[in-house]
């Protein structure tokens, strides 16, 4: 019975820490910085890749850090960025890159706003030198080391 005993409260101290972790990524600023990075790295190469778009949705939909968000409240942060840097690409990158160096406050939301920029490079099988930049340039501005994410 001892052993369970253990288990059971390795099993509790484990769900905790992920909860705690959950809890840390629920504010605004990692919301918006989120989705400023996702539209930041689909339109990196000057287009928007229909792969990109589906997959910033199913992050919306599946991540575990932000299905804590409203998934309307994302898809239309992400939509609206996206409109923007469509329109004006130049004024509404750096307004788009000013949102994301919010999260340089909190490391654990910094780290996850670059992983997140990562997976939407990656979605349509080839994450291409624009993309890599924008995630490089990312994690310069929020004081992160490249080797981090083996970039």
């Amino acid at each position: 019975m001892a052993l369970w005993n253990r288990l059971a409260e390795s099993a509790r101290t484990v769900r905790g820490r992920l909860e705690a972790k959950r809890n840390e990524l629920r504010g605004g600023a990692f919301r918006d910085a989120s989705m400023a990075m996702c539209a930041l790295v689909a339109a990196a190469d000057g287009t928007i890749d229909p792969a990109e778009r589906r997959r910033v949705a199913q992050l919306i939909e599946h991540d575990q850090v932000l299905r804590v968000f409203p998934a309307g409240e994302l898809r239309g942060r992400f939509e609206g960025w996206l409109d923007r840097l469509t329109t004006d690409f130049d004024l509404n990158r750096a307004e788009a890159l000013r949102e994301v160096a919010k999260a340089a406050r909190r490391p654990a939301e910094a780290r996850a706003v670059v992983r997140i920029g990562i997976a939407v490079g990656a979605a349509d099988g080839y994450f291409d030198a624009a993309e890599l930049v924008v995630v490089r340039e990312v994690c310069h501005l929020l004081d992160l080391p490249l080797h981090e994410f083996g970039l």
